[in-house]
């Protein structure tokens, strides 16, 4: 019991004697008599109903303190511990005004509470005014999906660069996030292009559409410096010497290429298409970093791949960090099986021609 307990009569005893019914009616009274006025309390004024409600908060029901917890969300100066008791609240319908707009709370005291509580007190944080790189560290390392995309979308938020290449991390998987991290107005150059090398191509031509013409010039030029930079690093001799031996030993087929995609081995994988196929190394790298995976589904047909095999090249081609949708991928798998040799092996013939 708090000193300020004692100042009105039998409040005390309501307390002790654990009285809820009278503490109910006590708490609804004392609350209405402070929002009376209160914009002109003095601080001291504003302490002492701290005191008195924060032990009557217990014997509040869920609509009291829904009512409590939005009328104290408002206010400028709001009783301390009042406010740090229900924005800790199980109930999300409580903790939430408080959580959202309560300047009263400030970072440790979200941070604590961002450590321990649901998705659903993370996604009200989120939508606060301002969020601290503290505050979004613990929102990108503990959210859901929801949470992640909502504190990503917040132009108050600022994130430290741990928190961006979690952030960045989790849009690999996740293409709307993709989409909001790739609109952020402080997004680093550096940091667009690792956005880019993970996300899918229909994913950054969105990106680039719903940008403004001086982020596009950005995304331009980030895939070109990544485009670059993959271009210097491959390096197809080891590769070719590999797979000439497989060949030279008969053992240059199915499963050897099934291998090489498992285990994300690029070069390895293109050296094989290139033998098992007739094309060229540079045709086939550059058919594997387009827009589509048609070409994957073409040299798989042509020269009889199962899917198991074309699935593994599929995960190659978009990277180890992306994910694709299941319901992508059921509908690449129904293109296969539609898919007829013939016509798998006349473009494979104009490729040939055309390169």
């Amino acid at each position: 019991m708090t000193p300020a307990t004692a100042l009105i009569p039998g409040l005390g005893r309501i307390v002790r004697q654990g009285h809820a019914e009278r503490g109910l009616e006590a708490t609804r009274r004392i609350a209405d008599l402070f929002f009376e006025d209160a914009t002109k309390l003095r601080p001291e004024h504003i302490n002492l109903f701290d005191g008195l409600l924060i032990d009557l908060v217990p014997f509040a029901d869920l609509p009291t303190r829904i009512d409590l917890a939005e009328r104290l969300s408002r206010l400028l100066r709001a009783p301390r511990a009042v406010v740090s008791r229900l924005a800790r609240d199980d109930e999300v319908a409580v903790a939430g005004p408080l959580l959202r707009r309560s300047l009263v709370l400030d970072d440790p005291v979200l941070i604590a509470i961002a450590r321990d509580k649901s998705q659903g007190h993370l996604l009200a944080m989120a939508e606060r005014t301002r969020l601290s790189a503290d505050m979004t560290d613990v929102l990108v390392r503990r959210g859901d999906r929801d949470v992640v995309r909502r504190t990503a979308a917040n132009d108050g938020a600022a994130f430290s660069p741990r928190g961006y290449a979690a952030l960045i991390h989790r849009a690999s998987s996740d293409g709307v996030l993709t989409l909001t991290v790739g609109r952020r107005d402080d997004v680093s150059d550096d940091h667009l292009r690792q956005l880019l090398a993970g996300a899918l191509d229909v994913v950054r031509r969105r990106l680039f559409d719903v940008v403004p013409p001086d982020k596009q010039a950005r995304i331009k030029q980030a895939l070109a410096d990544a485009a670059q930079a993959t271009d210097s690093t491959r390096n197809f001799v080891p590769a070719q010497r590999t797979i000439l031996s497989l060949y030279e030993a008969g053992a240059l087929d199915q499963s050897a290429l099934f291998g090489f995609a498992s285990e994300h081995k690029y070069e390895e994988v293109i050296a094989a298409l290139a033998a098992m196929t007739g094309l060229k190394i540079a045709t086939l790298d550059r058919l594997m970093s387009g827009d589509r995976h048609d070409p994957l589904l073409i040299l798989g047909r042509m020269i009889g791949l199962d899917w198991r095999t074309v699935h593994a090249l599929i995960l190659l081609r978009l990277g180890p960090k992306r994910v694709p949708a299941q319901r992508d991928i059921d509908a690449i798998r129904v293109n296969y099986a539609r898919l007829l040799p013939s016509t798998a092996e006349r473009v494979v013939a104009f490729w040939k021609t055309r390169h």
